[in-house]
């Protein structure tokens, strides 16, 4: 991983699976100045202090500090999430004879932070095409990013979606969270461009019954910061920052309304489905959504929320107070959360990850294949 480990769910359920599953696993990253400590894993981290912090240098160091080291571990099975960490792993797969698992966790070279910068976005480009279509096992985040790379590069993407392990629903307000009668609306995830969280802080204007709680860091958190502060919000927009996912559900649980307002700024958006959206639906939470495809499917196919053309800051202050107020369908919504939670487990996918580094050649006993939930795969 190119993170610091701390708040990436899909590595952490990975690592955790495989190693669960009675395989020896290794889950890398890098650790930065303000890096959490990682606590409780089933399974061995590593993170490397690196001089740079972004940029071509970065990549550069990253890749080369992961080669090398790479090239004297235990052999075994290499996993690679994401573009930004294949070079160093496809060498090493290549000179060690090592089998080589991709995971594509978001469509890269689609991202809008490259789209904006078409020199540097070549560059993924040339290192995507070069090396994609020589991978034999490969998994991404939907359906739609799989198609994509299927006909790009005439390989198939087994398709393993951002699911939530199933847990005890917390049922007590985290002290951080008591903010009066009020109700809470909740963002959770990077605070990048295209989230929809401007717009959302913009409608703020017009929810003075309401809170506003963002859950998450990136580049532009001081933007978002300077916005609520402009629009003369900031007794009902409060930033939480980044919240360990292993105890992120109980402050999700609080909120009465999630936000999924991705914004089509390329396909990487336009095909996402993200964690946020499951974390919403295991802490019975309905949801605002935008009307990007993989997104609108899941809200509609289980009628767990709304979804809107618009991001309009005034349209979306008034669906939110319909969600707020309608108590007859959110009483319908919570109905149709607890099924969609039910279906949309990490215990119902994880199989599929079981199969993928099985074929791989990741020595896992046979049983373990067969010891997920027994409910049969969603029919929807």
């Amino acid at each position: 991983m190119i993170n610091d480990l701390v708040v990436d769910q899909r590595a952490d359920r990975a690592a955790t699976t495989l190693a669960e599953s009675g395989a020896e696993i290794m889950l890398i990253g890098r650790r930065l100045p303000g890096s959490l400590d990682l606590t409780g894993r089933p399974y061995k981290t590593r993170r490397f202090r690196l001089l740079f912090k972004r940029g071509f240098l970065f990549y550069a160091c990253y890749n080369i500090r992961l080669f090398c080291f790479l090239l004297f571990v235990k052999k075994g099975v290499l996993g690679s999430n994401d573009l930004d960490t294949l070079p160093a792993n496809f060498l090493v797969s290549r000179i060690r004879k090592m089998p080589l698992v991709y995971d594509s966790h978001e469509y890269f070279t689609e991202v809008p932070e490259l789209i904006e910068r078409p020199f540097v976005r070549g560059i993924w480009l040339r290192i995507e095409r070069w090396i994609v279509p020589k991978l034999k096992y490969s998994s991404t985040v939907s359906a739609g990013v799989a198609g994509e790379y299927r006909r790009l590069y005439n390989r198939d993407f087994t398709v393993i979606r951002n699911l939530p392990v199933t847990e005890k629903r917390e049922s007590k307000r985290p002290d951080k969270l008591k903010c009066g009668p009020k109700r809470i609306i909740i963002y959770q995830g990077s605070l990048n461009p295209g989230r929809g969280i401007d717009h959302m802080i913009r409608a703020m204007v017009h929810l003075e019954e309401y809170v506003f709680q963002v859950f998450g860091d990136g580049p532009l958190r001081g933007y978002f910061e300077n916005l609520t502060l402009e629009s003369g919000v900031t007794d009902r927009v409060s930033f939480m920052g980044a919240v360990p996912f292993s105890g992120l559900r109980k402050y999700t649980s609080m909120a009465s309304v999630g936000i999924s307002l991705e914004e089509n700024l390329g396909k990487n958006y336009y095909y996402s489905l993200p964690n946020k959206l499951f974390d919403y639906i295991h802490a019975r939470v309905p949801v605002l959504a935008s009307d990007l495809p993989e997104i609108k499917h899941v809200v509609e196919a289980y009628g767990i929320g709304k979804v809107t053309t618009s991001h309009d800051p005034g349209q979306l202050a008034v669906l939110v107070k319909e969600m707020m107020e309608n108590q007859e369908m959110r009483i319908e919504w919570k109905k149709n959360l607890k099924i969609a939670a039910g279906e949309l487990c990490w215990e119902n996918e994880k199989g599929k990850l079981i199969g993928l580094y099985r074929k791989a050649g990741l020595v896992i006993p046979v049983q373990t294949v067969f010891s997920q939930s027994g409910n049969p795969p969603p029919g929807r």
